[in-house]
């Protein structure tokens, strides 16, 4: 337990020291207001104590600059006589609590007790949060760097209530990315809603998003609520959003900038909390230059951006990737397939993948269906593969086998808990290989 205990006066100053030290308590102690700011630095005390009147900075700034590093840091304001009025505006600030002048050292070390065991309290819940994001994202396939600095966005940007542009081709998992930011959120027990922007027409668009009034137009035979108001608590995805015309572009930013919509043929303004994702495979920065897309909707749905790397970029990942998809349609198609040849691998990472992991997972899923064997055969590939790759085979910086084997030995460790028998089952080969792999990597 931390204190910086702030006082002008000497001798009020060793008292509380020697109080709080005897109760175990580590104390940086300092003269003055510009001394304790210096001495302010994020997770380094447990509480903040300061006389209100000192000369020069007074206890007021100090609380500031306090709660300015972290606005949940419980500081104590002592307080004399004619300062008591603005001690309530300190606690109108941000203050945990104010002792009045003269005080028990007894009395002040109780308000302290209390004060550090509320912040040890909200201290845990946000280590529980940040681990709760971080176990959320590890599903999240990719260990090249490229999704490495994607998962650390994700875990960043979800607990920020703010709206998140996600870009990226199609076919990168914006979607996914999507659902991640969304369950890592403290809106994660409420609903996610997602609709593609660019399956509707104008008229049908608003109204999914609006709902609409009994007789709003022809076949209109009651009222219906729109995604926004079914998303209310939750969070909303709209995805393709660079396809939305600009008409509903108006009408998105209104509900952004006032959190209330009028409902198709309504007149009474439905409000609601949502946050709003959105995505694009287009450069929305190079819509709005082209004069497609509003740059004020753009500011606002880029609050935070994700932008997520083509597959071709991180090609590292393709080998983890076309394991999942094998372990995943193995045990959908109920076949007896664990395992990919170097051969295929090779094919597989020498693909330039217009359509990305999308692309990716059908091509798994497609070979799993024509092969016979236990292992995936380049044979069962699609015909694109077997053909000349798009990509000469012989220029490719293609990880090699030995690698390979090793980054998805690492995986099936990681999702077994160190189970060794369990990794072995899960990759189709016997534990007595697995341990031969392992002691080989010792050694070398």
């Amino acid at each position: 337990m931390k204190l910086l205990l702030v006082d002008d006066d000497l001798r009020q100053r060793e008292l509380l020291v020697e109080v709080f030290e005897s109760e175990g308590y580590q104390v940086v102690p300092c003269a003055d207001g510009r001394e304790a700011i210096a001495n302010l630095a994020p997770d380094t005390f447990d509480t903040v104590i300061t006389d209100l009147k000192m000369p020069d900075i007074n206890g007021t700034e100090i609380l500031k600059a306090a709660l300015g590093i972290d606005q949940e840091l419980p500081v104590i304001i002592i307080t004399g006589h004619g300062t008591v009025d603005s001690a309530i505006e300190s606690m109108k600030i941000g203050a945990y609590d104010y002792i009045q002048k003269p005080f028990d050292p007894e009395e002040l070390s109780l308000v302290t007790g209390k004060a550090v065991r509320h912040y040890r309290l909200i201290r845990e819940n946000r280590e529980l949060a940040a681990a709760i994001v971080t176990l959320r994202t590890k599903d999240f396939i990719g260990e090249s760097k490229a999704m490495q600095q994607v998962r650390a966005l994700i875990e960043r940007v979800a607990p920020l209530d703010v709206s998140v542009l996600i870009q990226g081709e199609t076919g990168t998992g914006k979607e996914l990315v999507a659902r991640l930011v969304h369950k890592a959120s403290n809106r994660a027990s409420e609903k996610f809603v997602a609709v593609n922007c660019a399956a509707l027409n104008e008229s049908l668009l608003e109204s999914e998003l609006f709902g609409h009034e009994k007789g709003a137009f022809t076949g209109a035979e009651g009222r219906k609520k729109g995604l926004f108001e079914l998303a209310d608590g939750g969070t909303l995805f709209l995805d393709e959003i660079n396809s939305m015309s600009p008409a509903l572009q108006v009408k998105l930013l209104r509900v952004l900038q006032e959190n209330s919509f009028l409902r198709v043929g309504g007149q009474e303004e439905v409000r609601v909390d949502v946050r709003v994702l959105s995505a694009s495979n287009a450069d929305l920065q190079t819509e709005v230059e082209a004069g497609r897309f509003r740059s004020d909707l753009f500011y606002r749905l880029k609050v935070m951006d994700l932008t997520l790397p083509p597959l071709r970029d991180r090609v590292e990942d393709i080998p983890e990737l076309a394991y999942y998809f094998l372990r995943k349609y193995a045990a959908k198609y109920e076949k007896e397939i664990s395992a990919i040849s170097h051969a295929a691998l090779r094919k597989l990472v020498s693909h330039d993948w217009p359509g990305n992991v999308r692309e990716l997972e059908n091509c798994v899923s497609r070979a799993l269906v024509m092969e016979s064997s236990s292992t995936l055969q380049p044979d069962s590939l699609p015909p694109e593969f077997t053909s000349s790759s798009k990509r000469q085979e012989e220029n490719l910086p293609l990880m090699p086998l030995a690698e390979v084997e090793k980054l998805m030995i690492k995986k099936a460790l990681i999702q077994t808990g160190d189970n060794k028998s369990r990794a072995a089952e899960m990759l189709g080969i016997d534990a007595s290989t697995l341990w031969r792999k392992m002691k080989r990597w010792e050694k070398s």
